[in-house]
């Protein structure tokens, strides 16, 4: 059967042969033993409903041994012959062009060169999922391929429910993951109905089919070091020669590296995997590979002597790191970390004193063990940092729960008050009140045609809206529009791409809105050759409600509701998405977050002119208008800004009170 023929078919009508375990892939690590027997049959009961009866004899002892082998079903036979990665959008078997670019999405999520577990459909973060298995893939992509533009497919947690009648207006597709009832959202929770097949941890953008690889967080992570270097570095230093340590390689985490080259200090990052760390350094997103930290004391103080600007692989523990340096005493003038500490226990975080391995093998026997050696690695990693601190290094919290985790550990992270962490949060002290608050976040799109002429068009189109824009922007977002600017316009030079042709740019609501119908009317005159799909990574202005990274800067109490990511999700799908999800968990933590995405498919007509332009708009300013009403000054600038240029626009602004008059009212 050919490609088309084989997306067509859905599960196939005949059973496939049984698929040897691959050897040579970066396979998740085995889950935990979590489910009682009746749990576990219950667990086969709902992987086995996908097939027919005929076949459950012989699938219920593989899927089984599946079970007790990784903790999880699977389903390795059903995954598909074909390569899976992201194809021009012309051949998709799809009756809507918008189904054909979801198919496009989907498997450049799960393209081995951009997935970090591919054989187990998951995207990064090492448990950030776009499917729980594969029927639930082969399912989708015929739902995709067979759906009308009056039909919507509803998704829950990677399961197609199917495809519902609504209108041409409405979204393609609805999606949601992980969305449990509260009492229910703790870690062991996602283990236990993970287990059973009946939700998913979608992260922030696997689950909702817009990662891009790690450009998707490159430009936030190079706006972030640059200014974390401001803050610290005179007016006349540069940061070359200087260091940024921090650790993580897979996933998003691979983007530090290069954001740091982009920067232009030397960025030392240590990764425990040594597949991730040859991985990033074979895409060229790093430059030097090192397993000897021995050898890595060397090069970084000839790295230092030389003022380079340089990438260093640390293949080793970064808590090894962190006390080795204070001992050669080696001055580091930023610090952070970026494994993934929302999931400590099952992956995301291999504590200092045992290898890869035996922490591999460790976390599925004797969880209790290894999540005690993971406690006591994390208090040794703070430690370590809190002498660094003391000659002074500027340390930020990268919104990865590190320091949420280490106080949980009892690692020294607290302020006097014994409220807040000692160390901000890189939204705390530079996303949030220098990109959020006025509006400026992660716009990204993706040439569906799979040409790089077409992604080189659009650079040249939005440098060139970008440029007119900051000729009469006022001087409160004139930084950011030259960071951006200078951002696009070397875009290519830094070769970004892994994966889909895909850009991302930060931009505030006019920029995206302008840049998109740029894009729009370059389609319509065949300028590109094919459509473009708009998105944005969850880690937004408006899309987030996330008290320890996303929404870490509002102070009027409410960082712990969630109000703000369902009124994005619900604004945009009747606002023109083609696509919209909402997600439980995803950067920070099962539990700790919740976060909404969308994605737009832009095919030069009248109706996706009318649509990117009223979305846009709501997408971003539904952001400012919450952070306008904590009282952030930047956040009330701009949307007083906004209710200006836009006379529909009318948001309840906040009263400030003076400080003094509260003094002394409670005893």
């Amino acid at each position: 059967m050919d490609f088309k023929s084989q997306i067509l078919q859905g599960i196939p009508s005949l059973l496939p042969p049984k698929k040897n375990y691959t050897t040579n892939a970066n396979h998740a690590p085995k889950r935990k033993d979590i489910l009682s027997l009746d749990e576990k049959k219950l667990a086969l009961k709902n992987a086995l409903r996908y097939f027919p009866v005929a076949w459950h004899a012989e699938l219920s002892k593989e899927f089984a041994n599946e079970l007790l082998s990784y903790g999880r079903i699977y389903m390795f036979r059903f995954k598909p012959k074909y390569d899976i990665y992201a194809r021009p959008i012309s051949e998709y078997p799809a009756k809507t062009p918008q189904a054909a670019a979801l198919q496009l999405m989907i498997m450049n999520n799960l393209d081995p060169a951009v997935a970090q577990h591919p054989e187990e459909l998951i995207t990064y973060g090492g448990n950030g999922a776009v499917f729980q298995n594969w029927a639930q893939y082969l399912l989708t992509m015929q739902y995709l391929a067979t759906m009308t533009e009056e039909q919507t497919l509803h998704i829950y947690s990677g399961h197609p429910m199917g495809l519902f009648p609504s209108t041409k207006d409405a979204p393609r597709v609805v999606v949601t993951n992980g969305m449990m009832i509260p009492n229910y959202s703790k870690p062991d929770d996602w283990e236990k109905y993970n287990a059973l097949g009946v939700t998913q941890y979608g992260q922030m953008t696997a689950g909702s089919y817009m990662y891009i690889g790690p450009q998707g967080i490159v430009h936030g992570t190079t706006i972030t070091v640059m200014n974390a270097f401001r803050k610290v570095l005179q007016p006349n230093e540069t940061p070359s020669g200087k260091i940024f340590l921090t650790a993580g390689l897979g996933g998003m985490s691979g983007a530090q590296p290069k954001a740091g080259n982009i920067a232009g200090c030397i960025t030392i990052c240590a990764e425990v995997n040594a597949a991730a760390a040859t991985k990033r350094h074979t895409q060229g997103w790093v430059d030097v590979l090192i397993d000897s930290i021995d050898d890595l004391v060397d090069r970084t103080k000839k790295a230092q002597e030389n003022k380079e600007v340089v990438s260093i692989a640390y293949i080793g523990n970064i808590v090894e790191v962190w006390e080795r340096f204070y001992d050669e005493n080696i001055f580091i003038h930023l610090g952070s970390d970026q494994t993934s500490l929302h999931n400590p226990w099952a992956g995301g975080y291999y504590p200092a004193g045992i290898s890869f391995e035996e922490s591999n093998e460790l976390m599925s026997t004797n969880p209790d063990a290894f999540k005690q050696k993971v406690q006591e690695s994390l208090k040794r990693q703070v430690a370590a940092i809190n002498k660094h601190t003391a000659n002074g290094t500027y340390f930020f919290d990268y919104g990865n729960a590190f320091l949420l985790e280490a106080s949980r550990a009892g690692g020294d992270v607290m302020a006097e008050n014994n409220i807040d962490f000692k160390y901000p949060s890189y939204v705390q002290d530079i996303l949030g009140p220098m990109c959020f608050d006025y509006g400026f976040g992660p716009f990204r799109w993706v040439c569906s045609s799979g040409k790089p002429e077409d992604l080189q068009k659009t650079d040249a189109i939005a440098l060139k809206v970008m440029e007119e824009i900051k000729a009469t922007a006022p001087e409160e977002i004139q930084q950011q529009m030259q960071d951006n600017i200078t951002w696009i316009r070397e875009a290519e030079q830094n070769k970004l791409v892994v994966g889909s042709q895909a850009r991302i740019l930060y931009a505030d609501a006019e920029g995206r809105a302008k840049i998109a119908e740029a894009f729009n009317k370059a389609i319509k005159t065949g300028e590109l050759s094919a459509p473009v799909v708009l998105g944005r990574d969850h880690h937004d202005v408006s899309g987030t409600d996330s008290p320890f990274r996303e929404t870490s800067n509002i102070y009027d109490g409410s960082k712990f509701t969630a109000d703000m990511a369902i009124h994005n999700v619900i604004g945009d799908s009747f606002r023109g998405a083609t696509w919209v999800s909402i997600h439980n968990g995803g950067g920070v933590g099962w539990g700790e977050v919740i976060n909404g995405g969308f994605g737009m498919v832009l095919d030069g007509s009248t109706e996706a002119s009318k649509k990117l332009k009223n979305m846009l708009f709501y997408d971003v300013n539904n952001g400012i208008s919450r952070r306008s009403w904590a009282r952030n000054k930047e956040a009330i600038f701009a949307i007083e800004r906004e209710m200006k240029r836009t006379p529909e626009l009318k948001v309840t602004v906040p009263n400030l009170v003076e400080e003094h008059l509260l003094d002394n009212l409670f005893a």
